[in-house]
């Protein structure tokens, strides 16, 4: 008998200290509320994104206003929009933003900032309506608002540049007025197709929610 209750005392005594140290394992592996399996998927869309934009020097010869933009709308919408739809945390889009446009900082700095000071906006915009990204739309919103905004970014940059890239700048407002549009419907295409598939992904089990 006083085996048995030395043996019981031992194991009330130690039961306790599992889920502190379990606690204090998720919280190691974690990095404001990113885990490190969210910090590594988004790294992966960012690396996606690159691969699939590599021909974007091409378009950089081409003197037609938004050309970089349509050429690369689907790919800055799309991918974004799945990492998002799974990781659905605040700065999500931010990071992207960062991992994408590191390769970038360069070569192309300018592009860089762009590319995180619209995913601010973008973020911003989407959180202050729908508080946050726990719904498909607030996604799908965030993803479309994104890579359009480098328009009016880069329209003002190069205006302040003067006679450097001057190619950029179209001076037939209905062409400038067209490739807007059709930059902005890409976007939307891209981030529609983006919250599709990763709901696609999570009914197969590829992707967990």
């Amino acid at each position: 008998m006083k085996q048995n209750d030395l043996t019981e005392t031992l194991l009330e005594n130690t039961q306790p200290e599992a889920p502190v140290e379990k606690k204090a394992t998720k919280e190691k592996k974690s990095f404001l509320g990113y885990q490190i399996k969210d910090i590594v998927f988004l790294a992966v869309m960012s690396a996606v994104i690159l691969v699939t934009s590599a021909f974007m020097p091409l378009l950089l010869h081409i003197p037609l206003f938004g050309v970089i933009q349509l050429g690369l709308g689907l790919q800055f919408s799309m991918f974004p929009a799945i990492g998002l739809a799974k990781v659905r945390k605040p700065f999500s889009l931010v990071f992207m933003s960062v991992f994408s446009g590191v390769v970038l900082l360069f070569m192309n700095t300018v592009m860089f900032v762009c590319l995180l000071f619209c995913a601010l906006i973008a973020e911003g915009v989407s959180l202050l309506i729908f508080r946050s990204y726990e719904k498909d739309v607030a996604c799908f919103v965030a993803c479309a608002v994104y890579f359009p905004l480098s328009l009016p970014f880069m329209y003002v940059w190069y205006q302040i540049m003067g006679g450097t890239v001057l190619s950029y700048v179209s001076s037939i407002w209905w062409v400038t007025a067209l490739m807007s549009i059709a930059v902005v419907a890409l976007c939307c295409l891209g981030s529609f197709l983006g919250v599709r598939i990763s709901k696609e992904l999570k009914k197969s089990g590829v992707m967990k929610k």
